[in-house]
């Protein structure tokens, strides 16, 4: 998709909120937007989203989009899975798969117990999975994220940040904003800032697809399967899942060192490859300061389905406070 010098006001003459904005916004990419409260950071995502249009310049090229906005609509007619439902047949879904698919955004997201609650009884933190889930099971070209972590649980936190790995990895791009400056630390390509009205470039990545940002790294040693080819894992590391680091390994093993948040895809890459590779461990990178390159950590334990299965978060009507 890209932006032409789109600008965006409310009113004839009313003030701009945005302007001259130029972007090209590529695909398989994680972008990330930020800028003080009422910088115009939502109304530039509402333009991504295709729910607002530019009131000058153009936008074209517009992917399969869906969205998470900052404030979900709870009060609808519909049960949770019923709502999921529905918007899956609104996205193209067709027989038995919306129904499928909401099903199992909402096991993943720790939430399968309420799907036959009423929108409007569910706790803001369960109406926020929900939220989420609609944007998700569609596997969106374009997925936009408006603080979308927002009144999550840590552990439905924890499962967005793998299932925003999963969409870039599978090629589709991602837009967020999001409060905490460490969200996806070091998985951005590139970050931008809204101020007065305008796009300002803040970080991208190198042109070796490494992302300039620091950020908890983690590193995967993976072994071909005898007379496999290539030697090297498929693609090549910028075409991989968080643009790894590829090195050669002991013992004929092959190192790969990706952000963390991406770890999971690129383990999905590696053991769905045909013949698939063994992944002979999963550790944590050691900070550049420390001696050596890595060390063992245990939540990183070497498992052949290692994070495609999150355990369920708990349920905000627990007392979860964000």
């Amino acid at each position: 998709m890209r932006l032409d010098g789109v600008g965006r006001r409310y009113g004839v003459a009313g003030p701009w909120v945005l302007r001259d904005v130029h972007l090209e916004v590529p695909a398989r990419a994680l972008l990330r937007v930020e800028g003080i409260n009422g910088s115009g950071k939502s109304t530039l995502l509402r333009l991504f989203a295709g729910i607002d249009r530019p009131s000058a310049g153009q936008i074209t090229g517009r992917p399969r989009t869906a969205y998470v906005p900052e404030r979900f609509p709870g009060a609808l007619p519909f049960t949770a899975v019923e709502y999921l439902t529905h918007l899956g047949r609104v996205h193209g879904l067709r027989g038995p798969e919306p129904a499928r698919r909401a099903t199992e955004w909402l096991e993943r997201f720790g939430a399968a117990g309420h799907a036959r609650t009423p929108l409007a009884e569910l706790s803001k933190g369960t109406s926020q999975k929900v939220a989420v889930a609609q944007a998700l099971l569609a596997e969106p070209e374009l997925l936009v994220l408006d603080e979308a972590w927002t009144g999550l649980d840590h552990g439905a936190r924890e499962v967005l940040d793998r299932a925003v790995a999963e969409r870039v990895a599978d090629g589709g791009t991602v837009v967020f904003v999001d409060h905490d400056p460490r969200r996806l630390e070091g998985a951005a390509d590139a970050r931008y800032r809204v101020v007065d009205g305008r796009l300002l470039a803040e970080e991208s990545r190198t042109a070796s697809g490494a992302a300039v940002a620091a950020g908890p790294r983690v590193v995967i040693e993976a072994e071909r399967a005898p007379g496999s080819v290539p030697e090297r894992p498929p693609g090549s590391g910028p075409d991989l899942p968080g643009a790894p680091d590829i090195a050669a390994g002991p013992d004929g093993t092959t190192r790969l060192t990706v952000p963390a948040v991406h770890s999971d895809a690129l383990l999905r890459v590696l053991l769905t490859a045909r013949p698939p590779w063994h992944i002979r461990s999963v550790t944590a990178a050691l900070p550049p300061d420390q001696p050596g390159d890595r060390h063992t950590d245990p939540a990183f334990a070497p498992t052949p389905d290692a994070g495609f299965t999150p355990a369920p978060a708990s349920d905000p009507d627990e007392g979860f406070l964000p």
